[in-house]
C-alpha cells in the first residue's frame, strides 16, 4: 500500500521531523501486517499512535489503514480485540463451557436453549438463593405472559452483599474537592444493615415501598441495598426533577419515606434539594429522611422528617433481626423506576428479583466486568444505569467507583486515574464536552479495558477520539431500556468495533426491524421477539399490553412482537441508533415526552401552543430540543426572550437538564384529520 505521507500528517498537526518518524513507523508496519487491514490497525492502534498524537492524526491514519473499505461491510473498526479478550474475557470462556465456536454461535445458543444458558449466567454470578429456580422459563401462556426464573427465592441484596471476599473494596467515593474514600464490602454490608433497622424502626415491612431522591453517593448505595434487604422495594427519583415531578413520582410509587440531602454541593456551591422534595413528599404524605452533603444538615427539617443521623438511631433500639434479608420471590418488586409516556404522568416500571440478574448478566458477558475492576458510570438511581451499576459491579465482585461532583471537567478525569477505573461508561454528551473542551489531556487513562456508552445517540468522530484517549480500547455501544433491565443490543470484547455502532443483539435478545407498513426491513422501528428475561410483563399505572404489544404487527416468521420505539438501520455487520420513532424523545441521556414539554411551555404567558421535537445535530450526536411554538391574541416576544421564558419554565417544572436549542414561532400547528400535531412534519421541516 501507498505511504501516508509526510506532507499530510504535517497538515494534521505534526512537526516534520515526528511526521516522518510517523510515516516510516507505518510503512514498516504495514510490511509486517500484510494478512490484512484489521491486524495493521490493531498494531499501528496500539504501538504506533499514542494519546499525545493530536486526533486528527489519528482519523487520518485509520483512514490510510481502512482506505477502500467495502461499504458493504458497514463502517470500519476503530478496536479489534486481541489474544487476552479471545482467551480470557468472560465471553471467551462462555464459548468453550458452552461450546460455542464464535459470538454468533453463542447469541443463537442463548435464545434456543435458554434453560442451559441461564443456567450458566446464575452459576457464574453466584447468586445466594434459598431456593433454585425451577424452571429457568415457563411461556405456557405465550411469549407476551412468559415467566422467568419460577421457583426463585432469595433477596438480591444478600447476593450482592455476602460475596466470597468480604475485605475487597466495594465502593470507591469522592466527594468534589475530597480525598478517595474506600469503604469495603463488609463495611457496606454493615451499613445496609443499619438502614434496615432504621426502616423498621418507622414500621417498614415487606412489601413496602421507600424512595431516594439524592445524589448517587456511598450512602445511597447502602440506602438502596438497606431497603431491598428489608423486603422493600425502592423509588427511583432523579435529584434534578423539580418537585411537580417528584410528588408524581413518590404518589404512583407508593412511597412511605424518601430519603434525599439537604443541598447538592457543586463548584462548592450548594444547590437547594431539600426544599423541593419537601414540598413534593407534603403532597404526597410522605416522611422524608435528610442526609447532609457536608458535615451536618444545613437546613430546618419539617415537623414529622427525620436527620440522617436520628434515623440511624432510631434503628439502634430495633432488635437485630430486623436487619436480616427478607426472602422474596421472583415476580416481588424490588424497584420502582419511571420512563416517560407520550402522554399522562410517567410510566412506573416494576423492577423484580429477576430484573438485576438481566443487568448483571449484561455487564459481565458484553462489558467483560470481572472480579477486582473498577466500574464507573456517571449516572444517578432516578435513571435504570443507577441501580444498572450496583448489581453489574456487586454481582460480578468488581468495585463500584462514584464521583460525587459534575462528570464535564478535569476533576472527574483525575478521579477516573485515583480510582484505577477498569471499565468507564459515558453519555455521549459527556464526551462531545471533554472533547470540545480539552479537559482530559495528558490524564493516564491506561487502565480502562473497556467503555461503553448509552443514554442518546452518539458521534462517530467523538467515539473515536474517546477510544483514542485511552490507548485504544473498545467502547460497546449499549441500548435498552428501563422495561427491560439492561440492553437488547450492545457491542462485545470478542467482535471488532466500529464507532457509535452495534455489532450484536444482546445475549438473549432478539430484535426485527420494522418499516411503516410493518415488514421487515434494514432501516426502521426496532422491535423485540419476547420472551427475554428482566423485561417487565406489568406497569403500576398502564395497561402493559396496551403499552407494548396492542397494534404491534407479527414478526417475519409469525412471532409475536413487543414495541420499544427505537429507530435503528443496520449497516453491513453492524448496527446505528437513529433516535425515537415516537413522540418520547431522550435529551442529555433522559427520556421525556412532548407532551410533559408542552404542558410546561403551554403554561408561560403568551404562548397559545407548543410542539416539541427532537432534532439530530449535524454529523450525529444526542437530540436537540426545538420547540414550535404559537403566540396567543397577537402577542409581540422578542425570539430571544421567549427562548428564555420557555427555558425556565421547562427547568422549573420538569428537568433543568432539559436545553432548549431553537424556538421556531409559527402561525399555526400542522394537524391530522383527528386534530393531533404532526411532529414529523415539522422535525422533516426543521431539519430540510
Amino acid at each position: 500500500m501507498q505511504a501516508l505521507s509526510v506532507a499530510a500528517l504535517a497538515d494534521a498537526g505534526l512537526d516534520t521531523a515526528t511526521a516522518e518518524a510517523l510515516s516510516q513507523a507505518l510503512v514498516e508496519a504495514a510490511a509486517r501486517h500484510s494478512e490484512g487491514a484489521l491486524a495493521l490497525w490493531r498494531h499501528a492502534s496500539k504501538e504506533v499512535l499514542g494519546p499525545a498524537h493530536p486526533f486528527e492524526v489519528h482519523r487520518l491514519v485509520h483512514a490510510w489503514v481502512f482506505e477502500g473499505h467495502p461499504a458493504s461491510d458497514g463502517p470500519p473498526p476503530i478496536w479489534v480485540p486481541g489474544a487476552r479478550e479471545l482467551t480470557s474475557s468472560n465471553l471467551a470462556r462462555a464459548m468453550r463451557v458452552l461450546g460455542a465456536p464464535d459470538m454468533a454461535s453463542l447469541h443463537a445458543l442463548s435464545l434456543a436453549e435458554p434453560e442451559r444458558y441461564w443456567r450458566y449466567v446464575l452459576k457464574v454470578l453466584a447468586l445466594r438463593l434459598d431456593a433454585e429456580p425451577e424452571p429457568i422459563l415457563d411461556d405456557a401462556a405465550g411469549p407476551e405472559h412468559a415467566r422467568w426464573l419460577v421457583g426463585l427465592r432469595g433477596n438480591l441484596a444478600r447476593s450482592a452483599l455476602e460475596r466470597a471476599d468480604r475485605r475487597r473494596v466495594a465502593v470507591l467515593f469522592q466527594r468534589e474537592g475530597g480525598a478517595l474514600e474506600r469503604r469495603t464490602l463488609a463495611e457496606l454490608d454493615a451499613d445496609s444493615a443499619a438502614v434496615a433497622r432504621g426502616l423498621a424502626a418507622l414500621g417498614f415491612a415487606e412489601g413496602d415501598a421507600a424512595a431516594i431522591a439524592m445524589p448517587m453517593t456511598y450512602e445511597s448505595v447502602a440506602i438502596y441495598l438497606g431497603i431491598v434487604r428489608r423486603g422493600g422495594a425502592v423509588v427511583s427519583i432523579a435529584d434534578s426533577f423539580a418537585a411537580g415531578e417528584i410528588e408524581a413520582r413518590l404518589r404512583i410509587g407508593g412511597a412511605r419515606v424518601v430519603f434525599t440531602q439537604d443541598q447538592i454541593l457543586r463548584g462548592g456551591k450548594g444547590l437547594p434539594l431539600y426544599a423541593r422534595v419537601d414540598e413534593a413528599a407534603r403532597a404526597a404524605n410522605t416522611r422524608a429522611v435528610v442526609l447532609p452533603a457536608g458535615a451536618d444538615v444545613a437546613v430546618e427539617l419539617a415537623e414529622g422528617d427525620l436527620s440522617w443521623r436520628a434515623f440511624l438511631a432510631a434503628g439502634q433500639a430495633v432488635d437485630a433481626s430486623a436487619a436480616s434479608f427478607v426472602v422474596r420471590g421472583p415476580e416481588d418488586v424490588t424497584n420502582v423506576l419511571f420512563s416517560s409516556g407520550t402522554t399522562g404522568e410517567p410510566k412506573a416500571i416494576p423492577w423484580t428479583q429477576v430484573t438485576p440478574i438481566k443487568a448483571a448478566a449484561d455487564a459481565h458477558m458484553h462489558h467483560d466486568v470481572q472480579p477486582h475492576d473498577v466500574v464507573c458510570w456517571p449516572t444517578n438511581l432516578g435513571w435504570m444505569m443507577g441501580p444498572w451499576l450496583i448489581y453489574a459491579a456487586l454481582l460480578n465482585d468488581a468495585t463500584i467507583a462514584l464521583y460525587q461532583g459534575s462528570p464535564l471537567g478535569r476533576d472527574f478525569g483525575e478521579f477516573v486515574v485515583a480510582a484505577g477505573v477498569t471499565m468507564l461508561g459515558v453519555v455521549p454528551s459527556l464526551v462531545k464536552t471533554w472533547k470540545g473542551t480539552g479537559c482530559m489531556v495528558g490524564l493516564d487513562w491506561s487502565r480502562i479495558r473497556v467503555m461503553s456508552s448509552t443514554g442518546e445517540a452518539s458521534t462517530p468522530h467523538d467515539m473515536h477520539w474517546l477510544s483514542a484517549r485511552a490507548g485504544y480500547k473498545p467502547i460497546l455501544e449499549y441500548c435498552g431500556g428501563t422495561e427491560i433491565g439492561g440492553g437488547f443490543i450492545t457491542g462485545s470484547v470478542v467482535e471488532p468495533q466500529a464507532a457509535s455502532a452495534f455489532s450484536t443483539p444482546a445475549l438473549g435478545s432478539r430484535i426485527v426491524l420494522l418499516d411503516d407498513d410493518g415488514h421487515p426491513t434494514d432501516n426502521g422501528e426496532l422491535a423485540l421477539v419476547p420472551p427475554l428475561l428482566g423485561s417487565s410483563n406489568r406497569l403500576l399505572n398502564r395497561d402493559h399490553h396496551d403499552a407494548y404489544f396492542e397494534g404491534m404487527p407479527r414478526g417475519p416468521k409469525g412471532e409475536v412482537l413487543r414495541r420499544h420505539g427505537d429507530q435503528v438501520e443496520r449497516v453491513g455487520r453492524y448496527y446505528r441508533a437513529l433516535g425515537r420513532v415516537d413522540d418520547t424523545m431522550n435529551l442529555g441521556g433522559i427520556k421525556t415526552s412532548s407532551a410533559e414539554l408542552e404542558r410546561a411551555c403551554n403554561r408561560v404567558e403568551g404562548v397559545s401552543e407548543t410542539a416539541a421535537i427532537a432534532v439530530p445535530p449535524e454529523g450525529g450526536g444526542p437530540s436537540l430540543l426545538v420547540l414550535f411554538v404559537v403566540l396567543g391574541g397577537g402577542v409581540l416576544v422578542d425570539a430571544e426572550e421567549l427562548k428564555v421564558r420557555l427555558q425556565r419554565a421547562i427547568a422549573r417544572e420538569l428537568n433543568p437538564l432539559f436545553k432548549v436549542h431553537d424556538v421556531v414561532p409559527v402561525d399555526a400547528l400542522p394537524r391530522t384529520a383527528s386534530n393531533k400535531v404532526m411532529r414529523r412534519v415539522l422535525r422533516s421541516r426543521y431539519v430540510r
